[in-house]
């Protein structure tokens, strides 16, 4: 006995002896009454000082799993071992098949569940799968600037409990945000959820499902199309053209049936890259008000723009109507591990959706939500986005050369954001290539994971947010080399990429 404790870095030590006696105690290794070993030699025992071991006798005695006779010393506590617990009821060691006890969700859930299924990176593997910002370009000193100015202020209120709606501050700021961006805050209100993801989520849950149906641009975030599966929604995916989705593939599903909403990606599209054009958005929103289809807007990577003029986002082109809901999230632009979103939308729905998110998880975390409107109100967000469109144009820029410079694509998209979309030749297989790049150290997102209809086998997302310049070069040239290959045989790629 005591031959198995181990010391992890980072915790006291005393607690890790209090835990490491408490174990012993709780599994029947140390009987009730036994005496414990005297404080010198269980410090010579787990190699400790003599005070920690005093300290973390003091500690057991205030849980309860130990007592002190005076002149004697310390002994366990009478505390029923777990194993004569199970002795005692008969429980033993039963086993249950959990599988059998999945609901249908679960089970979908864990189907579409696409980063269980995905390949597993190997060490120094050049990884194209991520759009999530660059760490090394988070300003960490502005970070803790405003998480200190903020627990000045009311570090006592922000430990405990918050609103379900959110932190008022936080939702202040984001009103007169979207309000710069063009929308009519008027009659609306919102909700702060921890994503995008719960965000959808809980509009989903809201919406009472009549035809059972919803469109989408096609491709489309691969997230959402898990989540409407999720919530039973049957998928009409309308095809991307250059400057957007297709007003006539749209109009087209409009004519054949009827709809309970509408999901769209205008600006940065995921997979696709593609920004809406302002003459289609237009088009979009006067079917959208015909049809009287209420709009869910993906405000993805919005603020990722490296040249041309802003476009107003949907919610602004609904003017004072309320068919739009609008769901934000800085998570592709600052932190991700803050997990803080935000919708907007008409003051009645904002108000049901508020009751939903009370009733699933009580509220978003009040202390992320206040450490992001402190970051916000110091005025960071500007000074940060400055220096990562920066960085992210030069980035966006050396990728688009180096796949016109090595790959043979048919088609490549990407106006802006963190990543671009590529297809090949009709009959051209992607996940063949992922297969071959995999063997040469090299990944990507094959874009079939992002279609509605099963179709994309010839597609793949490019995201080279967080890979080294010198990796995006070595990445694509594999790519590229191993394109060749598929659709030539090696002899002749190596011919082609020669020419």
């Amino acid at each position: 006995m005591f031959n198995d404790f181990k010391l992890a870095e980072g915790r006291p030590v005393y607690l890790q002896v209090k835990d490491y006696m408490k174990r012993l105690i709780v599994q029947g290794a140390l009987q009730a009454d036994r005496r414990l070993p005297a404080t010198r030699e269980l410090a010579g025992l787990l190699g400790v000082s003599r005070n920690t071991v005093i300290s973390a006798y003091a500690e057991l005695e205030e849980d309860g799993f130990a007592y002190t006779v005076q002149g004697k010393g310390s002994f366990a506590a009478a505390v029923t071992p777990v194993r004569a617990a199970e002795e005692e009821s008969g429980s033993g060691c039963a086993k249950l098949d959990w599988s059998e006890r999945f609901s249908d969700y679960a089970l979908l859930a864990e189907e579409l569940d696409l980063m269980k299924r995905g390949i597993r990176a190997a060490k120094g593997t050049i990884s194209f799968t991520s759009i999530a910002p660059d760490e090394k370009l988070f300003d960490l000193d502005s970070v803790r600037r405003a998480f200190s100015d903020r627990m000045a202020v009311e570090g006592h209120v922000l430990l405990n409990y918050g609103y379900a709606k959110g932190y008022k501050p936080l939702i202040d700021y984001l009103m007169d945000y979207m309000a710069r961006k063009g929308v009519d805050t008027r009659d609306k209100d919102m909700l702060i959820t921890s994503g995008f993801t719960e965000g959808f989520d809980i509009v989903l849950s809201a919406i009472r499902k009549k035809s059972g149906r919803v469109l989408c641009e096609n491709p489309t975030h691969n997230t959402a199309i898990k989540n409407l599966k999720l919530h039973g929604l049957e998928i009409t995916g309308i095809p991307m053209e250059r400057d957007g989705i297709s007003i006539g593939g749209l109009e087209q599903a409009l004519a054949e049936g009827e709809y309970d909403l509408a999901y769209f990606v205008p600006s940065y599209h995921n997979p696709t890259g593609i920004v809406t054009s302002l003459q289609k958005r237009l088009e979009l929103m006067t079917l959208m008000n015909r049809f009287r289809i209420p709009v869910v807007e993906d405000g993805f990577n919005e603020e990722l723009r490296y040249s041309g003029s802003h476009v107003a986002p949907l919610a602004a082109m609904a003017g004072a109507g309320n068919g739009v809901i609008y769901i934000g999230s800085f998570s592709k632009v600052l932190f991700p591990g803050l997990r803080v979103g935000w919708v907007l939308g008409d003051r009645r729905l904002i108000g049901t959706l508020e009751s939903v998110k009370r009733a699933r998880s009580i509220h978003t975390s009040t202390l992320d939500q206040s450490l992001l409107y402190q970051y916000l109100h110091n005025g960071n967000l500007e000074k940060y986005l400055r220096k990562a469109r920066a960085e992210y144009k030069r980035k966006y820029e050396l990728t688009l050369a180096c796949c016109r410079e090595r790959v043979p694509y048919s088609a490549l998209s990407g106006d802006g954001g963190l990543h671009l979309f590529m297809a090949f030749e009709q009959g051209f297989d992607t996940r063949k290539l992922l297969a071959a790049c995999s063997q040469r150290g090299v990944i990507f997102t094959p874009g079939d994971n992002f279609y509605t209809d099963g179709a994309g086998g010839n597609t793949l997302r490019l995201g080279f947010s967080r890979v080294a310049d010198e990796d995006i070069r070595k990445g694509i040239a594999i790519i590229g080399e191993a394109a060749y290959e598929l659709m030539k045989g090696p002899d002749q790629a190596e011919a082609a990429q020669n020419k």
